[in-house]
């Protein structure tokens, strides 16, 4: 007969082994939040709901694990998950979908009654969240795999990140009531969050008398803490005329204890996050929503690369240990910082590999100074204050030579994007440029306005012409239409890959990717996010379908073209019929009547 005690003795073995990280309890709770929260949850539906196990973190109190057991192996999940008593996956999230309603759930099913014959499942059950969703594997791990794999899921950054998102609007309206600049917010930030990272200031910020005297010791610190980086000369001089600031600004430096709410917020809700997300440009997308709540575009001046497609950069250019990446238009270092995390990964804990890596191996340029000041404290935040990061024109010569010496072998950038026509430069002149700096062979990756991919005459049909007689056009990929919803930008833009210094063939045929749909939705709050989770899905089939050159009706195809030729994927790949229903057909006739109502356009009957 089937004893389910021995289900329950391999689990309880199992985690008694973490007794110094995790609280195990049987049944019932003494956590009030916790019984109070079962007292409904039974499986027959008729009262208390009575777990095999609740354990609970001794330093993670929003995190639950509840366990189900059953000693039948084939009582492990039903059809539709819906018998409770019976089954432990059913059981299991039934008890997850109460105790999510104040905590972060992961919920464990486990059956059998054998250690080497064992039926195991997992789920993550967020807090505030409808379901849960499957995580880790068929294994039991240590008490510390589970938080880890917890914090590090792409479910919790999503929780985390929204809830980003919602504190930055409240942050940016304290600074908005405090008079603080538009211009100088994402500063203020960079400069507390280089400062937490000393500890002497983290425990003594406090217990300053007046604002002026923390306002200085702020500055002083991240100014001592840049040049113990090796952060000197020119570059720190700059540093802090750009952080100088906070020292005269009078809310800052005058009115008591603003300095030292806004340093407590930003440690306890920008801080932490930074800790469980390592390698997330932080800083850029603080700089994005501050804009996107600024009166003007102009009191920013910069469109940053959304962080999801930073990301897609790195992995497209399949960026390993060996890459020495360069951006020359840094921003705030985003694409730098998405290569840096890939690297990392693939150094896999060589110490010395992972500091060669962030000591010689990310160079940018940056034009504007205060931009500069932000690339340079996010590569600070992320422990690496030695990035080669270049304040001033990528078109210039000396600084040229400086970055073809360390022989970069992938480019990235999103260069500015030309308001006047006649007077800015071309956004194909800034790929000209990256790629004049990489190695033989080195991969450009760029995103860049439609139009760009589309001229067929003048001034663009001419770098394009010399873009192929130089470098070989790899692929071009259309992407989301609003892509830069959240930076307030309207543009419609591609990216393009080339292979460095290798003309381009006649016969060469180039990769068009219809990359419309990324699964993004738009809120009026969040901005342009990823509310349902498909990203990682869609970037795997756009990743594997640029690499084998798969070709598919209505997303991709491969076509030999010239410079007088439009590159996108629109002009040439087939249209899958199948796919289109009638709302596309609404949709499109709504688009067109809305197009020429806007452009006061006139249709003359016949």
């Amino acid at each position: 007969m089937a004893n389910e005690r021995k289900t329950e003795i391999i689990v309880r073995n199992h985690f008694n082994q973490f007794l110094s990280e995790i609280e195990i309890e049987e049944q019932k709770s003494d956590n009030v939040k916790i019984d109070k929260l079962l007292k409904t949850a039974s499986k027959k539906g008729n009262g208390q709901g009575y777990p095999e196990f609740i354990i609970t973190y001794k330093t993670n109190p929003s995190l639950i694990i509840v366990i189900e057991c059953k000693a039948d192996i084939t009582k492990h999940e039903s059809k539709n998950r819906d018998r409770y008593a019976e089954f432990s996956v059913d059981g299991a999230l039934l008890y997850a979908s109460y105790l999510s309603k104040d905590f972060d759930v992961i919920a464990i099913a486990v059956s059998g009654e054998n250690k080497n014959n064992i039926k195991i499942s997992h789920f993550l059950h967020l807090k505030g969240e409808r379901k849960a969703t499957e995580i880790f594997g068929d294994k039991l791990l240590t008490a510390n795999d589970y938080l880890n794999g917890y914090l590090k899921s792409p479910e919790k950054f999503r929780q985390d990140y929204k809830t980003l998102l919602d504190f930055t609007k409240t942050l940016n309206e304290t600074l908005h009531s405090h008079k603080i600049l538009e211009s100088q917010r994402s500063l203020l930030i960079s400069c507390i969050l280089i400062a937490l990272e000393n500890v002497a200031f983290k425990n003594s910020y406090a217990s300053h008398k007046t604002p002026k005297n923390l306002a200085n010791s702020l500055v002083q610190t991240v100014l001592n803490e840049l040049e113990s980086a090796n952060i000197t000369g020119e570059k720190l001089n700059n540093l802090e005329i750009q952080f100088s600031f906070i020292k005269t600004d009078m809310s800052l430096s005058t009115k008591d204890k603003v300095l030292k709410e806004l340093i407590d917020e930003i440690d306890e809700n920008i801080n932490q996050f930074i800790k469980t997300h390592e390698y997330f440009d932080v800083l850029g997308q603080l700089y994005i929503e501050f804009l996107r709540y600024a009166n003007s575009d102009k009191g920013l001046g910069i469109v940053l690369t959304p962080p999801h497609i930073t990301e897609l950069f790195a992995d497209l250019a399949q960026v390993n240990k060996n890459s020495i990446a360069f951006d020359n238009c840094t921003g705030t270092g985003g694409f730098l910082i998405s290569a840096m995390k890939k690297m990392i990964a693939d150094a896999k804990g060589d110490d010395d590999r992972i500091k060669e890596i962030k000591s010689s191996q990310l160079i940018g340029v940056e034009w504007q100074s205060h931009i500069f000041a932000l690339a340079v404290s996010n590569m600070y935040i992320h422990q690496d204050g030695k990035t080669n990061i270049f304040n001033g024109s990528c078109f210039d010569e000396n600084i040229i030579n400086q970055v073809k010496a360390k022989n970069p072998t992938v480019g990235f950038l999103n260069p500015p994007y030309k308001s006047d026509k006649k007077t800015d430069t071309d956004e194909l002149e800034f790929i000209l440029n990256n790629l004049e700096c990489l190695v033989d062979g080195g991969t450009c990756i760029a995103i860049v306005p439609m139009q760009s991919a589309l001229a067929t005459s003048g001034k663009v049909y001419e770098y394009k012409k010399k873009l192929l007689e130089k470098h070989t056009l790899e692929a071009v990929l259309s992407m989301p239409d609003e892509l830069f919803f959240n930076s307030k930008v309207g543009v419609v833009s591609c990216v393009m890959i080339f292979k460095a210094h290798k003309p381009h063939p006649k016969s060469k045929e180039t990769y068009f990717g219809y990359y419309k749909d990324d699964g993004f939705v738009k809120r009026k709050i969040q901005g342009r996010f990823d509310a349902f989770g498909k990203w990682e899905s869609v970037k795997e089939k756009w990743i594997s379908y640029f690499i084998n050159r798969k070709e598919e009706a209505g997303f991709s195809v491969n076509k030999v073209v010239k410079a007088d030729d439009e590159w996108c994927a629109e002009a040439y790949m087939q249209t899958d019929y199948s796919k289109i229903t009638d709302s596309d057909f609404e949709d499109t006739i709504l688009n067109y009547v809305s197009f020429l109502f806007n452009n006061k356009v006139e249709v003359e009957n016949e």
